[in-house]
């Protein structure tokens, strides 16, 4: 799809938040050792996957050895290693890893952003941050017209998109919905949400996030798509 295509060349020339960008660059010419061979991508990150998607998830933000090496969201780290396995499984991608952008990966009625698109220090961005690049995701959300679920890793995921529709004019009730490990909300406008903890170190190493509860948020997400 041509305007997505658009959207995402703008992502990746964003300038908008000088904290992102230098420490984005920083960690590009830093590196890690363990990559010390790799020519660092250390831009903003598009999102990535199939443009008729009725799946949408959000996660964060990149992580500084993990995307804004590789160029593309969720790889090349252990949160992507979890994420790209469970939507193989249940049939929303074409292969389980994802290390590089020219893997082979393929999305299939699916498609993966993330709520602040640099690789902020310490992974926190601030308040200021996600509201410069609020504008990428809501073009994505319009642009991406099939979404019936969306699955947000995260509470600050969550939090965002639903400040994301509530900005757009979505009729998002009061309170808003709470975030919890598989809480699924039906929103007005005829969307799944789904509530995921974070496929992160610090979740899956104490066990906070196991695979099969992992697992069960894309079997529901699956069963909230009954054929095509």
């Amino acid at each position: 799809m041509r305007s997505l295509t658009l959207l995402n060349e703008q992502i990746v020339t964003c300038r908008r938040c000088p904290r992102l960008v230098a420490h984005r660059e920083t960690m590009a010419r830093e590196k890690r050792r363990q990559f010390r061979d790799w020519t660092y991508w250390g831009r903003p990150i598009p999102g990535f996957g199939d443009p008729k998607a009725r799946l949408f998830v959000v996660g964060l933000a990149p992580a500084a050895h993990g995307g804004n090496r590789t160029g593309r969201v969720f790889t090349g780290d252990r949160s992507g290693d979890w994420l790209y396995e469970a939507l193989h499984r249940f049939g929303f991608a074409n292969q389980p890893e994802s290390t590089h952008k020219g893997d082979g990966l393929a999305l299939a009625d699916c498609y993966i952003a993330a709520a602040v698109r640099c690789a902020p220090p310490g992974n926190k961005p601030t308040p200021d941050e996600f509201e410069a690049c609020r504008p990428y995701l809501v073009e994505e959300l319009r642009l991406l017209k099939r979404l019936h679920v969306v699955v947000a890793l995260g509470k600050i995921a969550f939090d965002q998109y639903l400040k994301t529709c509530r900005e757009t004019g979505r009729p998002v009730s009061s309170p808003l919905p709470r975030f919890g490990h598989g809480a699924r909300y039906s929103l007005p406008w005829g969307v799944t949400l789904i509530g995921s903890y974070h496929p992160s170190q610090q979740n899956t190493f104490t066990g906070k996030l196991t695979r099969p509860m992992f697992h069960s948020v894309f079997k529901q997400a699956r069963a909230c798509l009954p054929g095509r």
